[in-house]
């Protein structure tokens, strides 16, 4: 693909420094519709980031479309901060219907506001005034959000020295594979909690995502989470399940840790839970935590309702009849058998490869070179980005309506890139 240079000046002259994306991908977007976005001079890109996982129905879903452009003809409530709307009973309804009791989960609904670390601050809040303590357990290369609360359990040092300040009450412990089974699971953590000299006062709560996307698309065993369940239950503390990225079925199952038969204390869902990647947020706990004083924790934008019907629709359109997870786990096999094939391409030891459902990564030994692939592909007309502590993973995160055709035409494309950068 032949790419010209785009007039970037109002960006680099006004926006912030701070901007990211952008840096990797040189050109200005105009459209999307499905698995593509197009920019201004008319070049194709196949989306293999689907907004970091905001977008698991793809762009501009047409049935998600229809039934938000319906609801803003009819002048529907769009901001209604906590209120009673008829848009919000609508999502309430589908979830509990759809989600909530096929699967036997308890869990009330609180809409926190409108991000994912919004989520996380409240889960962590919530803990904290459960339990009457302060301390919260997170896990190596974990990343839970931007503001200050997530980043005391995030792990990447980068993020967290953006702070500025102490990062406190909370302590990270071995993520799944971290000691590569040197070490018997949860040995360390269990030696702290039950040594008084150990330093580490009884946590509240413990934080996990199941598969880490940022930390580098680390795949937590299922017998791992059911471990760390029943040490949460033995030892009083409970359990947060991040399932911001890897929930809406992002893994398979709509909830990313029913693969693992476990169920959280406190579950943190956004990016995709309005399928239409408008903002929206929720954070799910058992009935007997909801010891919230009313206004105790609130935000001027927790009640999206755009995002309430966008989000309904999603789940009566794609979670109603259970195809959706059947059609992730077919896909993620196919993702599976090209990167196989790719790693097989190279010398023994210089990549690996994991993932679940429609979650995947490629990490290289020569940690520059995940860049300079996401680079190439750019350049082939894909879009890709990287994870890991030093951005040494190629990180694929198609959407969940992805065509086995474009999937195809995408790992093609990623074969081509890595190919070309040896």
């Amino acid at each position: 693909m032949t790419i010209t240079q785009p007039d970037l000046s109002v960006f680099e002259t006004l926006e912030s420094e701070v901007r990211s994306y952008c840096r990797g991908w040189p050109t200005v977007f105009d459209r999307a519709q499905g698995s593509h976005m197009y920019d201004e001079d008319g070049h194709t890109y196949l989306d293999f980031f689907a907004g970091a996982g905001s977008l698991n129905y793809g762009h501009n879903n047409p049935v998600l479309k229809r039934a938000l452009l319906d609801y803003l003809e009819r002048d529907g409530v769009t901001h209604g901060l906590d209120m009673s709307t008829t848009a919000k009973r609508a999502f309430l309804e589908s979830f509990q219907n759809t989600i909530l009791r096929p699967r036997d989960l308890p869990y009330k609904v609180m809409f926190p506001g409108p991000t994912g670390t919004n989520a996380v601050e409240s889960a962590l809040k919530l803990a904290r005034k459960v339990k009457g303590r302060e301390a919260i357990v997170s896990f190596t290369n974990a990343f839970h959000g931007m503001s200050l609360g997530s980043l005391a359990v995030t792990g990447n040092a980068f993020k967290r020295a953006g702070a500025g300040i102490p990062l406190v009450h909370g302590t990270p412990m071995p993520f799944d594979h971290y000691l590569d089974g040197q070490v018997p699971d949860f040995l360390w953590f269990e030696r702290l909690l039950e040594d008084q000299g150990s330093g580490l006062n009884q946590p509240a709560a413990v934080i996990v995502e199941t598969v880490q996307g940022e930390g580098g698309i680390n795949v937590a065993r299922a017998e791992w989470l059911r471990g760390l369940a029943d040490l949460c239950e033995r030892r009083d503390m409970l359990l947060i399940v991040d399932d911001i990225q890897m929930g809406c079925g992002r893994t398979g199952a709509f909830f990313s840790f029913e693969e693992a038969g476990i169920t959280p204390d406190i579950v943190t869902v956004s990016k995709s839970i309005s399928g239409y990647g408008l903002p929206m947020a929720l954070t799910l706990f058992k009935p007997e935590l909801d010891i919230w004083e009313p206004g105790e924790h609130n935000g001027t934008f927790r009640g999206n309702n755009p995002a309430f019907v966008t989000a309904a629709a999603a789940l009566d359109t794609y979670w109603a009849d259970g195809q959706m997870e059947k059609q992730t786990l077919a896909r993620g096999e196919q993702v599976e058998r090209a990167l196989r094939a790719i790693v097989d391409e190279l010398p023994d030891g210089e990549a690996e490869y994991r993932g679940r459902g429609l979650v995947w990564g490629i990490e290289f030994t020569q940690k520059e070179r995940a860049n300079a692939i996401a680079a190439r592909a750019f350049e082939l007309g894909l879009l890709i980005e990287t994870s890991g502590p030093e951005g040494e993973v190629v990180k694929l995160l198609p959407a969940l309506t992805i065509s086995p055709e474009e999937l195809d035409e995408g790992l093609r494309t990623l074969a081509r890139a890595v190919r070309e950068t040896a």
